[in-house]
Formats: structure tokens, C-alpha cells, sequence
């Protein structure tokens, strides 16, 4: 079993690690494009909104609740049986989505209103900002879209990822960054406002994931016609699955759109520079976190069908290993290289020194919870394999009070590193309750022997990070730099990192058999 999980989790992550190289070219090409001005806000506005949804409605509750069902229907070996499910989930679901994505467009404005309510305000009394709520409002009616493509592109990648075709869906959103890229290059340029040829390239890259995935369906003989059936058995079982897990999942998500809510008050670039400060922590939060969680949730399901528990337990410290192993030199290596990286990848045209510096605060804030951001992502498929969606809303709840709470501290004393401060928080009170969860009820408890593999991973991430602190070259050094001399420089201390930090594993007596826990 470990054997199978570390290729299945391979084979995403080389898939995750593609598309979050062009991931970061595109965002390299935006920065360059927009830097973190007006136009830069009201551009990650109206793509963080379709993206939020995304989360409810595709990768996050109806993957959740979709995929465990789809795992007890195909384990049964009925495949018409298993055929009739999808057809009934993905019309059932398409219906809901082209209902919301049409009120999504027609009302653009009125989410606008919502979400960027500084901007809206603007607008009533002719303020200054008030250029940003019509524009915002404008792209939304050409990004949203995007959620309709999105939601069937997550229901094709949760089908093959339970039939163990876990490359197709890893590799799928590659075709967005590349949308983006070539509309960034050849469509902006000739158009008065660029914004709006990136915007296309959202719709765009939707659209062409979307088509992708469907050659793959057919070879596996999953691809249907859809059909209405909210009273099909197995749709309402996982639309009563779906509902709670609608908020519980998206804890993160909805933070991070409280947070572009209360930065719409703030000073122009606030979103910009979250966003960017964001994408670095989306780098190895994907690579690794959601590329663990991938492959273990559809593990976990087959060992709750299989009446597992012994071997549900293993498999879920195989993950919590993995993404501690992986994700505490990630964490460190951000903290330490914030600035160095943003220069690297973002300095150039119109994103200037002030913004590396802006968004390397947000960063710092922001890469302190990526360890906690990961762990809810190896923790919450202990309960949805389960078909437990209820116990994480609670825990959803909270995390979101807290968020807010710390919101309206921090933000006051803090601007828009506050909000990343108090997303970071959140963050790790939604790990713990989701850990206290899954011990209280006996599922999973950290061994004597994980606990002290963490002891031995945190000490090793502390020479790591010492080795680089006195590598660094002060920041003035690397702004008389050339870009060569940076991205070289920085290739080089990201190098030297991880070779230390692997011969301090090691040197910590680490070997590979402390990663077969799910054997």
C-alpha cells in the first residue's frame, strides 16, 4: 500500500509541479503586465471570486462528498450501476452550477458590491475607487464562466483519480496558465485595458481543461450523458454529504475572500500583494499537501468500505509524515527567502522594490501557517472518507470566528498583513480541532514513534534554516544585482537548503522505512 500511495502521489505531484512552474510564469508575465496597482486588484478580484465558488461546488464539497459514494458504488463491481451514479451527480450538479453561473453573470454587479463593498461605496459617493467597482464588475461577467468549465473539469478528475488515473486530473491545469500566458502576450497588449485580455484568458483555459478531460472519460467508458436525479439514491446521499462539507472545506477559501473584503478598504495594492504573497504559499501547498490528499483520500475510502481501521489509521500517519517531511523546509525556506523569491520571479516592469517589499510581509505572515494549511489537508479525509461532512463544519465554524476575530485585531493594528496573519491562525485552529477530532473518536492518534520523527524533522529544518540565514546576502546587495545574479544566487541557496536539510534527516537517523507507515 505505501508503495502504491508513494507513486500515485509521485505521479500528482511531478503533474502539480508542471503546472505550478507555469503557474508561477503566469504570474511572473501578470506582474510584469499590471505590477500591484488598480488594475492588478480588480483582476485577482474578479478571479478569486469563480474560484472561491470552485471550491464549493467542484474541488472541494462535491469532490469530498462525491468521491467516497463513487468508491462504495464502484467497489461493487457494478459498472452500469456506477455509470447511472455519474450521470445523475454530473446532471444534477451542472443544473445547480448553470443556474448560479448565469445569476453569477447577469448579477456581476451585485457581487461586486458584495465582496468589494470599499469599492462599491466609492462608486455611491464618486470616490476615488469608484473606476475599480465598474471594472470589477465587467470582468466578473467574463470570468465567471470559468465555474461552470471548472466544476465538470473536478468531477472528471474525482472519476479517474477513484479509478487510480491520477495524471490526467494533475495535469489539467496546466492548460489555464498557459491560457493566461497567451492571452497576457498576445491579446493585452492590444487592448486598451490588458486587464481584459487576462480575464479571456481565464475563460479560455476553463473551457480548454474542460474539453481535455473528456477523450479520457470515454476510454474508461465513464463518460454519460447527464441526467436530473436529485432523488436518485446515490445523489441524495452525497448531496447530504455535500451541504455541511459546502462551508467545512472551504474554511480556508472563505477566509481568504473575507480577507479580499476587508482590504477593498485598504490601500491600493492590498489585494495585489496578498495575492502574490498567496501564490508562493499555493507553490508547495499544492505540490505537496493537496497532492497527499489526492491520493490518500480514495485510499482512506477503499479501507472504510473494506472495514479497515487498523490500516485507515496507517494510511492517514503515512500522510501526516509526508506532508511534515515535506512541508516544514517548505515553510522554512519561504520564510527565510521571501524577498529573494518575489524579486526573482515578480521585479521587473511594473512591480517595483516597495512591492517586494509590501508583499514579502504578507508572505512571512502567510508561509507561518502552511504547515496547518497542509495538515487540514491530510486530516479532513479522515472524516469524509468516513462520510462524516458534519464534524468538520463544526470545526469550519469556528476556525471562521477565530479568522474574524483576529481579523479585526490584527487588520486594525497590522493593514493587510493582519489578514494573512489572521488566516495563518485560523489555519491552526482548524488543524487542531480536526487532529482532536479524529483521536477523541479513536480513528487516528499520533504515535510515540511519529512524535519523535517530527522532533528529529524540526531540528533538521532548524539547521536548514540557520545555514541559509548565513548564506543570505543583505537585500541591498541583491537589488544592485542583475536579474541573472539573483535567480542564480537564489537557485543556489534553495539548492544548498535542501541538500542540508537532507543530510540533517539523515543524520537524524530518517530512512525511507519511516515512510511506510501505510504498509
Amino acid at each position: 500500500m505505501s508503495k502504491r500511495l508513494l507513486r500515485s502521489g509521485l505521479i500528482v505531484s511531478t503533474m502539480t509541479l508542471v503546472s505550478r512552474v507555469l503557474g508561477l510564469v503566469r504570474d511572473v508575465v501578470v506582474a510584469n503586465l499590471m505590477g500591484a496597482g488598480a488594475a492588478a486588484d480588480v483582476f485577482f478580484f474578479a478571479n478569486k471570486i469563480p474560484n472561491f465558488l470552485r471550491r464549493l461546488f467542484a474541488e472541494g464539497a462535491f469532490s469530498q462528498a462525491f468521491v467516497p459514494v463513487l468508491t462504495e458504488y464502484h467497489a461493487s463491481g457494478e459498472v452500469d450501476r456506477t455509470r447511472q451514479l455519474i450521470a445523475r451527480a454530473s446532471g444534477t450538479l451542472g443544473m445547480i452550477v448553470s443556474i448560479v453561473t448565469l445569476l453569477g453573470i447577469l448579477g456581476s454587479g451585485v457581487v461586486t458590491a458584495l465582496f468589494g463593498a470599499g469599492w462599491f461605496l466609492d462608486w455611491l459617493n464618486d470616490g476615488p475607487s469608484a473606476p475599480k467597482f465598474e471594472l470589477a464588475s465587467l470582468l466578473l461577467k467574463i470570468t465567471f464562466p470559468y465555474l461552470w468549465f471548472i466544476t465538470f473539469v473536478a468531477l472528471s478528475g474525482a472519476i479517474l483519480n477513484t479509478l487510480g488515473k491520477f495524471a490526467v486530473s494533475s495535469f489539467t491545469p496546466v492548460f489555464l496558465n498557459v491560457a493566461i500566458i497567451g492571452c497576457a502576450w498576445f491579446v493585452s497588449p492590444n487592448l486598451s485595458q490588458p486587464e481584459i485580455g487576462l480575464a479571456l484568458g481565464v475563460f479560455l483555459g476553463g473551457l480548454i481543461q474542460f474539453l481535455f478531460q473528456l477523450p479520457f472519460l470515454y476510454k474508461e467508458g465513464m463518460l454519460v450523458k447527464p441526467k436530473w436525479g436529485w432523488h436518485d439514491p446515490g445523489v441524495v446521499k452525497i448531496r447530504t454529504l455535500m451541504i455541511p462539507a459546502l462551508f467545512g472545506v472551504s474554511v480556508s477559501q472563505i477566509n481568504l475572500l473575507f480577507d479580499t473584503f476587508i482590504a477593498s478598504f485598504l490601500a491600493t495594492g492590498s489585494i495585489s500583494w496578498l495575492y502574490y504573497s498567496d501564490r508562493l504559499l499555493e507553490f508547495p501547498l499544492g505540490l505537496f499537501g493537496i497532492a497527499i490528499a489526492t491520493v490518500i483520500l480514495p485510499a482512506l475510502s477503499r479501507k472504510h468500505v473494506d472495514q479497515s481501521p487498523e490500516q485507515f489509521a496507517h494510511t492517514m500517519d503515512w500522510g501526516v509524515r509526508m506532508v511534515l517531511l515535506l512541508g516544514l523546509p517548505a515553510m522554512l525556506g519561504l520564510m527565510v527567502l521571501a524577498k529573494p523569491m518575489l524579486m526573482v520571479l515578480f521585479m521587473r516592469g511594473e512591480f517595483s522594490p516597495n512591492d517586494v517589499h509590501q508583499a514579502s510581509m504578507s508572505l512571512l505572515a502567510y508561509a507561518s501557517g502552511l504547515l496547518n494549511f497542509m495538515l487540514i489537508k491530510v486530516l479532513a479525509p479522515g472524516y469524509y472518507a468516513r462520510q462524516d461532512t458534519k464534524t468538520p463544519v463544526k470545526f469550519g465554524i469556528v476556525a471562521m470566528i477565530t479568522n474574524m476575530f483576529f481579523n479585526a485585531i490584527f487588520a486594525y493594528f497590522y493593514g493587510y498583513v493582519g489578514l494573512a496573519m489572521a488566516t495563518a491562525l485560523s489555519a491552526l485552529v482548524n488543524a487542531a480541532l480536526l487532529y482532536r477530532g479524529l483521536h477523541m473518536t479513536g480513528v487516528y492518534k499520533v504515535t510515540a514513534e511519529t512524535l519523535w520523527f517530527v522532533i528529529r524533522l524540526v531540528i533538521a529544518g532548524a539547521v536548514m534554516a540557520g545555514a541559509l540565514l548565513w548564506l543570505l546576502p543583505g537585500m541591498a546587495v541583491w537589488l544592485e544585482w542583475s536579474f541573472l545574479n539573483r535567480a542564480m544566487w537564489l537557485a543556489g541557496l534553495i539548492g544548498v537548503g535542501a541538500g542540508v536539510y537532507l543530510v540533517a534527516v539523515m543524520l537524524m537517523g530518517i530512512r525511507p522505512r519511516h515512510l511506510r507507515a501505510a504498509s
